[in-house]
């Protein structure tokens, strides 16, 4: 049902694979929030990269067989909430999202908690809850407006009428579109981009980003040299803070601590 794999001793690769169309039941919510709490406790790993078995499906969402057999209680997810991944507020390791096929709902709402998006050409993201009598609280109505203009946001959200993943990349929303033999690659170009850098700086940046977007530029500032981001503090006070110039000077790959 959900599929680990490790690349490059720090790339761990997440598959969802539950046909016909990937859709979660509490089994695969539990198998993704336990994917990726392995990648918050790992130190070897850098980042995780999520996808969807076959080639129609990223994932449906949350199985409508399981909302209806009222077996959708809030209380039975766990750390990370919904997917393992859309109340994850702490994690400090980037996921991107390899969307293989139509992203439909919770689908969608994984994709839009990730960091980095890359979907095959023609792929569908739709938010359909509102038509079944719903709502896209496993983040869709959350994260959407933030994460697209707001008119774009409100059209998805109220009409649940899909975008494709072309509408999305001129959005802003997605960062590649890929030909499907070329998406695991390009998700994989991105994640070895990201362990090239030093992941005390891509954990800082991470936070500071998350902890200061709702402020304004001063309020911001003020935040970051306030003391209050502990990721943003061990940056600081990291080796990897002088090894990154010393081996720009020096004309090598910088070897970087953890």
């Amino acid at each position: 049902m959900i599929r680990t794999e490790i690349v490059d001793g720090a790339i761990l690769v997440v598959t969802m694979d539950r046909p016909p169309a990937n859709a979660v039941d509490q089994a695969m919510s539990d198998g993704l929030d336990a994917a990726f709490s392995r990648l918050a406790a790992d130190a070897a790993l850098r980042v995780a990269i999520v996808t969807g078995a076959g080639e129609r499906f990223f994932s449906a969402g949350w199985d409508l067989k399981e909302v209806a057999a009222g077996n959708d209680d809030e209380s039975r997810f766990g750390s990370g909430g919904y997917m393992g991944l859309t109340e994850r507020f702490g994690l400090d390791k980037p996921v991107i999202a390899a969307v293989n096929g139509t992203a439909a709902g919770g689908g969608f709402e994984l994709a839009l908690a990730c960091d980095l998006v890359v979907a095959v050409a023609g792929a569908r993201f739709v938010l359909p809850e509102v038509r079944h009598g719903l709502v896209a609280e496993g983040g869709g109505a959350i994260r959407a407006p933030r994460r697209l203009p707001p008119m774009i946001a409100m059209e998805l959200l109220l009409t649940g009428a899909p975008l494709a993943a072309e509408d999305l990349h001129r959005h802003g929303f997605v960062n590649r579109v890929a030909a499907v033999d070329e998406l695991l690659p390009a998700a994989l170009a991105y994640a070895r981009a990201i362990c090239r850098a030093a992941p005390t700086a891509v954990a800082a940046t991470k936070e500071l980003v998350r902890e200061t977007a709702h402020l304004s530029v001063p309020d911001a500032y003020r935040a970051m040299r306030g003391g209050g981001l502990p990721a943003y503090a061990r940056m600081r006070a990291s080796p990897n803070r002088t090894e990154g110039p010393r081996a720009f000077v020096e004309k090598r790959e910088p070897c970087w601590k953890p």
